[in-house]
């Protein structure tokens, strides 16, 4: 008897749900998340391999749509800063709470309806309501009565333009530039167009931050100092 009582105390010391040992066990939704994975893993030729592609395509696919985007120079318009075949990164997110393109940024814009059936890459040199002219006396380009000291930026040997122009950008609306000045298309030459070769902010796609391709050329791309001191066009509020 003593023997048995022993035993049976063994027994109830050592059972699980009495020493509080309880082993973890999957709840029903962890079953159910599991054997979705494992019957969608079957189901693909593949199996995790092929899964795990699928997850990290659709990753890309939402970080392209809604976060950054590649995009590739497609001409010396913006050299010496941009070489054809260079890849950067536009940042889509830069103007999605509030702020707004700002004078010395590099945008990559869609030109339909303005420039043409592509995406173009450019320097934004005035925005809503400033008065950009093209030339002062040292030959300079003004925006607000503010001479610009482009040298930053501006491919050797262009002069800031051979095409004088005196526009005030509508509001909503930027013109831009390139830093090629002889190998670029942009603003200037649209002048007489639909839009006066100002571009809508919203035809804006993102911000060219990066330039993640070639390896020797990766840099981030900084707004220049030389509009810091243009002031705020005439009407503006701060």
């Amino acid at each position: 008897m003593d023997t048995e009582a022993r035993q049976t105390e063994r027994d109830r010391s050592s059972s699980p749900s009495e020493a509080g040992n309880t082993p973890e066990t999957e709840g029903p939704e962890d079953r159910s998340r599991f054997s979705l994975v494992s019957w969608i893993s079957e189901w693909l030729p593949g199996g995790r391999i092929t899964l795990t592609a699928l997850v990290c395509l659709v990753f890309l696919l939402l970080l392209n749509a809604f976060v950054v985007r590649p995009f590739e120079i497609p001409s010396g318009s913006m050299e010496p800063g941009l070489r054809i075949g260079d890849r950067v990164l536009v940042n889509k997110l830069a103007y999605r709470f509030g702020s707004g393109p700002e004078r010395g940024d590099v945008v990559v814009f869609d030109g339909t309806g303005y420039f043409g059936d592509a995406d173009y890459i450019k320097r934004v040199v005035g925005v809503g309501g400033d008065r950009v002219v093209c030339c002062d006396k040292d030959g300079r380009v003004q925006v607000n009565g503010r001479s610009v000291d482009e040298s930053e930026f501006l491919h050797p040997g262009d002069g800031p333009s051979t095409v004088p122009f005196d526009v005030v950008v509508p509001d909503g609306t930027l013109f831009v530039l390139g830093d090629h000045r002889a190998d670029s298309s942009d603003s200037r030459d649209h002048l007489g167009s639909p839009g006066g070769g100002m571009i809508p902010v919203d035809a804006v796609v993102g911000r060219a931050d990066w330039i993640v391709w070639p390896a020797g050329h990766w840099s981030h791309l900084q707004r220049p100092d030389a509009y810091a001191r243009v002031p705020a066009p005439d009407g503006a509020h701060g």
